[in-house]
């Protein structure tokens, strides 16, 4: 029966990607000089206003995947040339990747910020291994030593530049230099790599983490103790979902990564989920209430990638459950009769903001369908006995 739901839930969701997303984003809008489109309209045209490199850097990790799950496109020339463009066009004199290009590919908006940084180190791992060039290795490592000698806060992580408050940290952008690194250190065992991950996850079990619920904090001051009021009790579910998954790939490399991804999945479940919908919301208190009760497709994505590596290790049918319903969460987001395209915001009452789509979406979308697809039927571990009527 596992086997059963799990090729039925990749053999969709690879189609989706390989036959119904990669033929549209993979060309449509993108420009002459190597940028994918940043944002479609709800008729499948490119709009053309400006294209922010860490966009380009998601469009990069997407088109990989999409290469390696079988889209016969040319990915690998589409992953050259946009990190070509991004290694020539985007970086300043300094050594930080800019905020935003214009189609042509100059400069629009010159700031630096951490959360780009991450990105575009993402990006340097993920094309490194998929074009097997170390020089991509290299570029990282001119990166890192760009953000350590420029951003390092003395009391741990990074500050977080020229776009964001800088009165307000963030556990946002250090998430991603997690993803990053982590990406970075499996591409090329450089132990650099490995070390600044693990620096991430520590910070994260000691400064990120509210201990009494396992939820995961969103906002801090200067020194790590979370900000004042409402503020610092805010709590994002599909974060707590995203740092979950991030502990299951490093459970190998440090002890403490799934008793935090079993605390963050446990109240990510708990009070994250409405289940009217069926949807991940957007924010809810350290005390589970909800605040921001819309819907944004992201979250559902994290969802489903948790539920996909606990099945993993676990085999149990809670998470066989979970990564069902969130494949069909996410798939509510799809517009009718253009199932390429997607709405982003969801609201209260179910429907969903009329508004361009965001090309980001992408990454989130494709990060869930390759764990969907990594899953080995034949070596899935033995778990609870499946109740899928639940899942309905």
């Amino acid at each position: 029966m596992k086997d059963i739901v799990i090729s039925t839930l990749k053999q969709e969701a690879r189609a989706w990607l390989v036959g119904t997303a990669m033929p549209l984003w993979s060309c449509t809008g993108r420009t002459a000089s190597g940028l994918f489109a940043e944002r479609l309209t709800r008729d499948g045209t490119a709009d053309p206003a400006y294209f922010r490199t860490f966009v380009q850097a998601r469009h990069v990790y997407s088109t990989i995947v999409a290469g390696e799950l079988g889209w016969t496109g040319p990915w690998r020339s589409l992953v050259a040339e946009t990190m070509h463009t991004l290694t020539t066009r985007a970086r300043r004199t300094d050594g930080f990747f800019v905020h935003q290009l214009d189609r042509n590919a100059t400069v629009s908006d010159g700031r630096a910020d951490l959360y780009d940084q991450a990105f575009i180190l993402f990006a340097f791992g993920v094309a490194g291994a998929a074009l097997g060039d170390e020089a991509l290795f290299d570029e990282a490592e001119a990166l890192m030593d760009t953000i350590e000698r420029n951003w390092s806060h003395p009391l741990l992580g990074f500050r977080e530049g020229e776009v964001v408050d800088p009165s307000v940290r963030r556990q946002n952008p250090h998430m991603h230099l997690l993803e990053a690194f982590s990406a970075l250190y499996k591409a090329s065992g450089r132990r650099r790599f490995g070390d600044a991950a693990q620096d991430m996850m520590e910070l994260c079990g000691l400064r990120f983490m509210h201990l009494p619920t396992g939820a995961l904090l969103e906002y801090f001051q200067a020194d790590w103790t979370p900000v004042a009021g409402k503020g610092g009790c805010i709590v994002e579910p599909g974060h707590c979902f995203e740092w979950a998954w991030l502990c299951e790939g490093l459970a190998a490399h440090w002890d403490g990564a799934i008793t935090l991804s079993d605390a963050l999945t446990s109240f990510g479940r708990c009070h994250g989920i409405d289940p009217k919908r069926g949807v991940v919301v957007n924010e809810v208190l350290t005390d589970g209430r909800i605040v921001n009760g819309r819907a944004r497709l992201w979250p559902q994505t994290e969802r489903l990638k948790i539920a996909a590596a606990r099945f993993r290790r676990t085999g149990s049918g809670q998470d066989l459950v979970e990564m069902t319903q969130a494949w069909r969460g996410i798939c509510l987001y799809f517009l009718p009769g253009q199932p390429a395209l997607w709405h982003d915001k969801m609201k209260e009452d179910g429907r969903f903001v009329e508004e361009m789509v965001p090309g980001s979406s992408l990454y989130h979308i494709v990060g869930a369908i390759r764990e969907i697809c990594s899953l080995q039927q034949h070596a899935i571990p033995d778990g609870n006995d499946i109740d899928l009527s639940t899942a309905s």
